[in-house]
């Protein structure tokens, strides 16, 4: 229930909660879930496992053996699994973790006792960095106010929330930036994934309320997706560069933008030692290009130099794909 990830922002996935009931169009969770959890009729309840489930595999004449745990037992069913809880604990090196990429945690139908299991469980391993990423920030904003105790010692946890439109940012998105009153030290992020239309005027500028802006297209086959235009994506990014709120472009805009494409993160990392915009790293990390457009790039090389000019005075450098 807690593994690496092909999610770009973060380092590792962990999962003590799974399920969902938003019935989102666009969800991979719920194919994956349906994919590997095996056939289940869905009940409508919610469910606890104190202990993983195992597959059975046929062996032959009518023999079965025990297989890999199943993840998903009760398909997207809404899930505690209680035996995951102790997961981060066991990561010893610091990283990155959504929690609860199969789920919303602070879903309406979640019980309160699921969510202060899973902070409580945060708290325990504190060398990480929790992120957590809900469609229903109002419940968020409610709980963190009847338990402000469970958010103590939070400083390494970002809150954030999933808008597709200016319409969904005025109706969840700013309920998220009630939370600063509750949680001073409260690093607050907008998920615009998939992005579906251009942002402007109010709703745009209301985006520099936020710590972080991530940016993706919809992914996957579904009829009538729609394909992001570089401009919408290209409107937000300068308004962010405007403000100063590091911007994430998903991967599934890499084609879409070209060398508008960038990736920033709103805490320090390694990775912000090279060019958002070029892509040019050096070998030792002590160097990094800057065409001047990049602001973190700046606090390492002049932003008077060029990309070209600095590979050609220093040697050819590693690009990073």
């Amino acid at each position: 229930m807690g593994q690496k990830t092909k999610i770009d922002w973060c380092d590792s996935s962990w999962n003590p909660v799974t399920g969902c009931r938003h019935d989102c169009t666009y969800c991979y969770a719920r194919g994956i879930a349906r994919r590997f959890g095996g056939k289940h009729t869905e009940s409508g309840e919610l469910h606890v496992l104190d202990q993983p489930m195992h597959r059975t595999e046929e062996m032959g004449d009518g023999l079965q053996r025990v297989g890999p745990i199943n993840p998903y037992p009760f398909g997207f069913e809404p899930t505690l699994h209680r035996y995951a809880l102790k997961k981060p604990q066991g990561w010893k090196k610091p990283r990155s973790i959504f929690v609860c990429s199969m789920a919303d945690l602070f879903g309406e139908w979640v019980p309160d006792g699921w969510i202060e299991a899973v902070l409580q469980a945060c708290r325990s391993a504190p060398q990480h960095r929790y992120i957590f990423l809900t469609k229903a920030p109002a419940r968020l904003v409610r709980y963190s106010i009847q338990h402000p105790d469970n958010f103590r010692d939070s400083d390494n946890w970002l809150f954030g929330t999933t808008v597709n439109t200016p319409a969904g940012l005025i109706r969840k998105g700013l309920d998220l930036l009630d939370m600063r009153s509750s949680i001073v030290r409260l690093t607050r992020f907008l998920s615009i994934e998939p992005i579906w239309e251009a942002f402007a005027g109010k709703e745009l500028r209301d985006l520099s309320h936020f710590d972080w802006i991530i940016v993706g297209a919809e992914t996957g086959n579904r009829k009538g997706r729609v394909k992001p235009e570089k401009e919408w994506v290209n409107t937000i990014a300068e308004e962010c560069a405007e403000n100063g709120v590091p911007i994430f472009m998903k991967e599934s805009l890499r084609e879409i933008m070209g060398a508008d494409f960038r990736q920033e993160y709103p805490w320090p990392t390694e990775q912000a030692k090279n060019c958002g915009i070029c892509k040019w790293l050096s070998g030792d990390y002590t160097m990094v290009c800057c065409n001047g457009d990049s602001p973190r790039c700046a606090d390492f090389v002049s932003a008077t130099d060029s990309c070209e000019h600095w590979e050609k005075q220093e040697g050819p450098r590693k690009k990073i794909d």
